[in-house]
């Protein structure tokens, strides 16, 4: 059995915008993975994470630096694949970041995996985009509208990263948008397109 890391923030925990709870595991996009790719001997390892960041420290929410958690995970699975799927909440207006600067944080955590194993396979993900009005009051008020232009510079940014350090890339927003509930997370049928739209991925790049 191999195992595929899946790292991410909100979106890959399953967080529901709707009952504010979480996807049922059959209907978050790394369980609905999980299933598809079990036939190829494949091991799902879902570490998701609500508030998570490439490398920024929130400080109302300790613990949410993706650099910090990164190698003891890597340790800890032993994984042959990675998918790495954060940058929506480098998009909170307190951090001021640009698409340069979340970048950096995603390098440190593709140098973590390479640090670990120069075999382990990557698959970079820039998140769905931050729906206008997210930091309305009554949404996230951590965003603002400029955390929504900052999400649809990322796409262009990740790619350009996966390629100058031999990644996979792939864009959730061409597959999936935030519910109208929260402007911010997946529903059910977000999880099931950007599910699909990975296991299509992961067979043409023969991650599997």
């Amino acid at each position: 059995m191999k195992d595929l890391l899946c790292f991410g923030d909100s979106n890959t925990y399953g967080y529901d915008p709707e009952s504010r709870l979480r996807h049922g595991f059959d209907e978050r996009w790394t369980g609905i993975l999980s299933r598809e790719l079990l036939p190829y001997g494949i091991r799902v390892d879902e570490e998701g994470l609500c508030g998570r960041t490439t490398d920024f420290e929130d400080s109302c929410r300790p613990g949410r630096r993706g650099t910090d958690a990164l190698p003891a995970l890597l340790e800890s699975y032993s994984p042959e694949a990675v998918i790495i799927m954060l940058g929506t909440n480098d998009c909170k207006s307190c951090f001021g970041n640009t698409p340069s600067t979340v970048t950096d944080g995603l390098k440190k955590l593709i140098g973590q995996v390479r640090d670990y194993s120069d075999n382990t396979k990557i698959l970079l993900i820039s998140p769905i985009y931050l729906a206008s009005g997210v930091g309305e009051k009554g949404f996230d008020e951590e965003f603002d509208e400029d955390s929504v232009k900052l999400s649809r510079e990322l796409p262009s940014a990740y790619s350009e990263l996966a390629e100058s350090t031999g990644c996979q890339f792939m864009a959730a927003s061409d597959y999936a948008s935030p519910s109208a509930a929260d402007r911010e997370h997946l529903d059910r049928s977000g999880h099931r397109a950007l599910a699909a739209a990975i296991f299509d991925k992961l067979k043409k790049e023969d991650f599997i």
